[in-house]
């Protein structure tokens, strides 16, 4: 066995020979220190093996020599490391060589290319600033305190400071193969290296590769203006300096001391993302693989100061995209912010980038902008245009080169993104083509799909409807059979009748109708049919009545005992006997201008209750206008209609088809065309009733669906027609027989219809001229809906006059109403009616109107109807003449008037004689009229007349309630006398707007009836109005009107008073 004490000389002597400093020539120190390390290390080896012979060494004597031996060595070591220290430093300045050189420079060591190396341990050194120093010895001092670094956002890094393993310049030690196999751990618990040493092998477990940091085209470099001085004067020079390169390529920086070149660092000479190592100075690596004390030295700034005020003053100038990474300026930044360096160089990565994609020929970037923009960055996240623009100094000029056009494709990859952009345009346009197309196409299906699908559905539900329609008209036609059937009966018998007051026209007029609820309201004298004792009546009100109005209508119909008896006390509470009912549907639909009927058929509650009182009851409908829905609300209820059909009632209420009734029941009416629906049709009938009628001054023109005048408009044409005393001369030039042939017409007729279109539309007046301003819009109302041409009477005294009759479901005709017209808006409108009619002998209307009741009750007219007349003298012929104008298949507001005047008298209108009656003092009067057959006690009778109008209108109204104005009234002798049977009776409609009401005058004589009715309107007027507010009223017409008809009536007169002595001396002879 070999004995450890046996190498222990040997040992010692290489110590001793290599400590000295004692090299043989040729014989390299590092080869001494490795093989004095090996010698030391298979000592330890042997000796742990030495178990068993404790006898033959001391193992503690050994132990404590090996370790003197290592603490001999350690000093040595130090003491050579600091002679070389002392050695001056020399720099090349040819080409700056040793900064691109692969090879370590060599100071008098050999490095070993063994791969197993052992490095010494790597101490933190602090940043040293190089002072003065002599010939013989090279002194530095450390600097107190480390610059002061910002911390960056990013990975963590390790000391930049001092360089890696592979790049220190101090020499390792090798190590023996059996060594490597027992692990680092056993070498540092042996104590063969200390324990903060680097082990470097050859076959790492974990490969590292170096990441590309930033490539630097040699294209792109500009070439240093200033080298680095070719040799640092160690005995002259205070400190290292360095010449001043351009500023305008590697920034402005200044500092107290004249230009200095900050001494590089570790961070910055090593990086895991360059291609190719950076030189460093060897002063400064031996500076960081050693740690040197710190010698007392002058106060003097140090470089980490003067880094600090460089980075924040300087700038880096960007040359067409790329960055002179050897500037000074750029080395300076880098050092000062090394720890921070990877979110700068991610953030230039991408200003680089930006740059050269828009050939930028320079920017300028600001260094401290930069470094506090490039922290807030992740390295995933990459910067935007805007982010990079806040770091360039001449951010504007940058700016205005990236945003001109087409300057993308001048930079790098210009040409490439130029072809990009014109393909992905050109597939854009392509994709978009064909997107739009099939879009249109997509669109086109749906609107066909949708269509078809609405197509299908309207065609079910017009199916359903019409299928609806049909059975609601086979249930009108069965239920009006039995009505008629059991007519004789029900008419005797307790009954309830239910008024629905609807104004079924077309959508058309119904929406031009204005206040069409109040216009549907105006006949509640309907009520009074509770005249009869047997008769109940619910009435469907459009409008909502206040409880101040149902008040007044339960005290005015309470009166009908006080008229008989004719005592004010005896009025008794008839409530029971009339109900009025508002369809709830009227606030559903308040601006669908839908007629009451179909409300009313949208009002399930409304239904439900008319059920509930006409359980067990004969009850049948009267109307107004029929509609369709009349008949679904008959089905409704179950109950027939005292009506006509409302496809036979529009077809001839119409204008031409009233025409075609009175034709065909051969009576007079004025000379006229019908069924007129185009313009030259119009002209060439004109033209012709004109030279048939020359002596006709006025033509009227009515529109067929027209109501109430509102369809009407007139035209003095001879007055204005230029060629009137021509024609008139051709006609004096033939004879009757040849003049009524059509070929000696021909030439007048084209020189009237050559003028009539501007004539026309000159001298045409519209009676509602808030409906048609103009003759255009009323000839396209005439002509799209048709109408009438027909002659105006030939005096100037006219007498309208109103005849109302019912078709009973027996087929029996009666007039039940006749009455003059009040014409208080113009003389085409009617707004009121005197009764009983005095204008025309009652023989002749009855026979008129027993042939038209006729005629209508042929064509399927059922129901209450009403003929309008006119009436005149003829100027020639000095006879009078009546003509049928007009005929309205409806209940009429003057059958409602005429209802309330009876209903206030108790009396009884003859339309047979044109007589109405009253009974006075008796007590005992008739209760139902049908009763003839019973004898009574003769009472006297008087005769009265009534003066009735539904259409006052007066806007001063509004502001006064009517309890009010009938105080007013009853204060100004406005009343009716129950006694006498006689006065004035008010109809309220509505109590919202109040700015219309009916009025009914009842007087022993005409004359003297009218008088009353004109000063009832003047003392409402004068009550009402201020002189400076008269207000919008009609008022004022209606008078004008009545005392024109007063003036007519004095007249007529006077000539009776004369004919009488005429006629009696006549008879007496």
């Amino acid at each position: 066995m070999v004995r450890s004490g046996q190498r222990v000389p040997l040992l010692g002597a290489r110590a001793a020979a290599a400590m000295a400093g004692f090299v043989e020539p040729g014989q390299e120190a590092g080869a001494v220190l490795v093989q004095v390390q090996d010698d030391l290390h298979k000592f330890k080896v042997k000796n742990t093996n030495l178990k068993g012979n404790v006898k033959a060494v001391d193992i503690s004597n050994l132990k404590t020599g090996i370790e003197r031996t290592e603490l001999g060595l350690r000093k040595h070591a130090e003491n050579y490391l600091h002679d070389i220290n002392r050695q001056a430093l020399t720099i090349s300045s040819t080409d700056n060589k040793e900064v691109h050189s692969k090879e370590p420079p060599k100071w008098g060591l050999h490095f070993g290319a063994s791969q197993k190396q052992l490095v010494l341990p790597r101490v933190p050194v602090e940043p040293v600033t190089v002072q003065a120093y002599s010939k013989s010895a090279l002194r530095v001092s450390q600097s107190s305190q480390m610059c002061s670094q910002k911390i960056g956002k990013g990975h963590t890094v390790s000391n930049l400071w001092g360089l890696p393993a592979s790049h220190h310049m101090g020499s390792p030690l090798p190590l023996l193969e059996e060594d490597r196999t027992k692990g680092i751990l056993s070498l540092t618990e042996l104590r063969l290296i200390p324990p903060a040493a680097k082990i470097t092998l050859q076959t790492p477990p974990v490969v590292s590769k170096a990441a590309p940091f930033h490539e630097f085209h040699k294209q792109h470099k500009k070439s240093a203006v200033g080298e680095i001085s070719s040799r640092v004067d160690l005995e002259n020079t205070d400190t290292i300096t360095f010449p001043n390169s351009k500023e305008a390529i590697y920034g402005k920086y200044s500092s107290s001391k004249g230009n200095i070149a900050p001494l590089p660092s570790s961070s910055s000479t090593v990086s895991a993302r360059k291609s190719k190592p950076a030189w460093t100075y060897p002063a400064q690596q031996l500076e960081s693989d050693l740690q040197i004390p710190s010698q007392t030295q002058p106060p003097q700034m140090s470089p980490c100061q003067s880094l600090q005020d460089l980075c924040f003053d300087c700038d880096i100038a960007v040359y067409h995209g790329t960055i002179d990474q050897k500037a000074p300026g750029f080395l300076a930044f880098k050092q000062h912010y090394c720890l921070s360096w990877k979110s700068i160089v991610f953030f230039l990565e991408h200003t680089e980038k930006l740059l050269k994609d828009y050939a930028v020929p320079l920017a300028t970037i600001n260094c401290k902008k930069l470094a506090e923009v490039a922290s807030d960055f992740e390295l995933n996240e990459n910067p935007t245009k805007s982010d990079i623009l806040t770091v360039i100094k001449n951010q504007s000029t940058v700016e205005k080169i990236l945003n001109r056009p087409g300057q993308r494709y001048k930079g790098q990859g210009g040409t490439e993104m130029a072809a990009t952009k014109i393909q992905t345009t050109w597939r854009c346009y392509q994709a978009r083509k064909a997107c739009v197309r099939f879009r249109q196409q997509q669109w086109a299906s749906g609107v066909i799909a949708i269509s078809w699908l609405l197509h299908n559905h309207m065609a079910r539900v017009k199916k359903t409807l019409k299928e609806s329609r049909q059975r609601h008209l086979e249930n009108f036609y069965i239920r009006a059979k039995h009505l008629a059937a059991n007519w004789n009966r029900i008419r005797t018998s307790r009954r309830t009748i239910i008024h629905i007051p609807s104004l079924g026209y077309s959508q058309c007029i119904r929406e031009h109708i204005p206040g069409l609820a109040l216009q549907q309201n105006m006949q509640m004298g309907r009520l009074c049919d509770i005249l009869d004792a047997n008769v109940d009546v619910i009435y469907i009100c459009p409008l909502h009545l206040s409880e101040e109005l149902l008040q007044y209508y339960n005290k005015l119909l309470g009166l009908q005992a006080a008229v008989r008896s004719g005592k004010p006390e005896d009025m008794g509470d008839l409530q029971d006997r009339f109900k009025i009912l508002t369809p709830e549907a009227i606030n559903s639909f308040p601006k669908h201008h839908m007629c009451l009927a179909t409300q009313l058929k949208y009002s399930p509650k409304t239904i439900k209750r008319i059920k509930i009182l006409i359980q067990s009851k004969d009850a049948y409908i009267i109307g107004g206008v029929p509609h369709k829905d009349d008949l679904a609300v008959a089905d409704m209820l179950n109950v027939p209609i005292l009506g006509s059909v409302p496809e036979v009632a529009h077809l001839y209420s119409t204008k031409s088809g009233s025409k075609r009734i009175f034709t065909s029941a051969c009576v007079p009416t004025p000379p006229g065309e019908s069924d007129i629906y185009n313009n030259e049709q119009m002209i060439s009938a004109l033209s012709q009733l004109i030279l048939d009628n020359m002596e006709v001054r006025r033509w009227l023109f009515k529109v067929n669906d027209e109501f109430g005048g509102n369809g009407t408009a007139y035209c003095d044409i001879i007055l204005h027609l230029k060629c009137y005393h021509w024609v008139q001369k051709e006609r004096q030039r033939y004879s009757p027989e040849i003049w009524s042939k059509k070929w000696a017409h021909e030439p007048a007729l084209v020189k009237i219809s050559q003028e009539l279109p501007g004539l026309l539309a000159q001298h045409v007046q519209p009676v509602n001229e808030k409906r048609f301003p103009t003759w255009e819009k009323f000839l396209q109302t005439f002509l799209s809906q048709g109408g009438v041409i027909e002659a105006f009477p030939l005096s100037e005294n006219v007498t309208n006059l109103t005849v109302d009759m019912l078709i009973e479901p027996t087929g029996k005709i009666k007039i039940v109403s006749s009455g003059d017209q009040l014409h208080a808006d113009g003389p085409l409108r009617s707004s009121g009616t005197t009764i009983p009619q005095c204008s025309v002998d009652p023989a002749v209307l009855n026979s008129l109107c027993l042939k038209i009741g006729e005629t209508c009750k042929s064509k399927g007219v059922l129901g209450y109807f009403s003929v309008d007349f006119v009436t005149f003298i003829h100027p020639q012929t000095m006879e009078q003449q009546v003509w049928a104008t007009d005929l309205d298949l409806c209940y009429s507001d003057q059958l409602a008037l005429t209802q309330l005047m009876l209903y206030m008298t108790d009396g009884n209108l003859d339309c047979r004689s044109s007589r109405f009656e009253v009974s006075l003092g008796s007590n005992k009067m008739k209760s139902q009229r049908i009763q003839h057959e019973e004898r009574k006690t003769p009472s006297p009778v008087s005769n009265r007349c009534a003066v009735a109008s539904s259409q006052l209108r007066h806007s001063s109204l509004s502001v006064i309630y009517y309890n009010v104005l009938l105080q007013m009234c009853k204060a100004r002798g406005v009343g009716f006398d129950l006694q006498e049977k006689q006065g004035t009776v008010f109809i309220l409609y509505e109590d919202q707007q109040r700015y219309r009401l009916g009025m009914i005058t009842i007087g022993e004589d005409l004359q003297g009836v009218l008088m009353t009715f004109a000063r009832n309107l003047f003392i409402i007027h004068q009550e009402i109005s201020a002189p400076n507010m008269q207000g919008e009223t009609n008022f004022k017409m209606a008078i004008q009107d009545i005392e024109a008809i007063l003036g007519i009536t004095a007249e007529n007169k006077l000539k009776l008073e004369e004919e009488r002595p005429l006629k009696a001396d006549a008879l007496k002879e």
